[in-house]
């Protein structure tokens, strides 16, 4: 299950809810392919989508069965967009639970792919040894409420090896730049009941709303599973000088090798959406500028 919601709050404390969406799926282990799906709000496509399987290709799948989609910057987008990776993390709970798969051609296909998986690193090495993934136990998940309440939906206790992505996305102004917080978490739950933290990134940005570009990019580690995967935060700071639009593409294009981290990379894709956000944090002080301040009328 997956749910978001896009919601704006006033320099009072009041809030807005501006959208909301939740997709349920049934997706079969370990080829990934789509049971069942529906979503509300719902779409007439999302039926196509039953059969795909949540890996690569998945996204251009939802591309040709819901046209528009992706433009139109939607909560639903968002966690379509997310789906794949969000699925291939957690194959983390199968691993956790025991259910270990040997695989013997992961060794040729995934060295470099990203930091975790550099050749001749922990995971890697570890990987050549035993034919086995490494399982890695993170550190304890605090919770991630703040001063906001309004900052998170509500959600639903994790069952014992459940696994959930957590990510928010908070843009506002200052002065003539836009300020930019994206924080992101995977974590599991064990038998006991326990919540450890498998990735977790907070990305810090500005954007400069004239141009529509990054002005600067940099991302603070939570917590990340191999010695190797800090070395890839660095990467964020390349989006400096990047145009918000169509830069889902661009860093699947261009952020990869062991210099990346494929989970900051859903983060920063996920920063396209920062200008559809401001436009409307904008929408909401022009509506305020020109709000009638009362008056008789004749």
């Amino acid at each position: 299950m997956a749910r978001g919601r896009d919601l704006r709050t006033a320099p009072d404390g009041g809030s807005t809810v501006l959208g909301t969406a939740r997709l349920d799926l049934e997706v079969g282990h370990p080829q990934r392919l789509v049971r069942r799906i529906a979503g509300d709000p719902s779409h007439p496509g999302l039926p196509a989508l039953a059969g795909v399987a949540v890996s690569a290709g998945f996204r251009q799948a939802v591309d040709a069965a819901m046209p528009g989609e992706r433009t139109s910057r939607s909560v639903r987008f968002q966690l379509l967009d997310d789906l794949p990776t969000a699925l291939l993390v957690s194959g983390y709970a199968v691993q956790a639970a025991g259910a270990h798969r040997s695989r013997p051609k992961l060794t040729l296909q995934y060295p470099d792919l990203c930091a975790g998986w550099v050749a001749g690193g922990t995971l890697v090495s570890g990987f050549a040894g035993t034919g086995k993934i490494p399982v890695h136990v993170g550190p304890h998940a605090p919770s991630v409420d703040s001063d906001d309440p309004l900052g998170w939906h509500t959600f639903d206790l994790l069952p014992p090896h459940g696994m959930r992505r957590r990510r928010r996305l908070d843009v506002w102004r200052e002065g003539e730049i836009a300020a930019v917080e994206c924080f992101f978490r995977d974590s599991h739950v064990d038998d006991d009941g326990v919540e450890t933290i498998v990735h977790e990134y907070t990305v810090h940005a500005t954007v400069d709303p004239a141009t529509r570009r990054f002005l600067s990019c940099e991302a603070d580690i939570g917590a990340l599973p191999w010695p190797e995967c800090p070395a890839a935060a660095a990467s964020a700071t390349r989006l400096a000088g990047e145009a918000a639009e169509g830069l889902r593409g661009r860093v699947r294009d261009t952020f990869v090798g062991p210099s990346t981290c494929t989970h900051l990379n859903d983060t920063l894709r996920s920063l396209e959406d920062v200008m559809a956000l401001l436009e409307r944090v904008d929408d909401a002080q022009e509506q305020v500028r020109t709000r009638p301040t009362g008056g008789l009328a004749s």
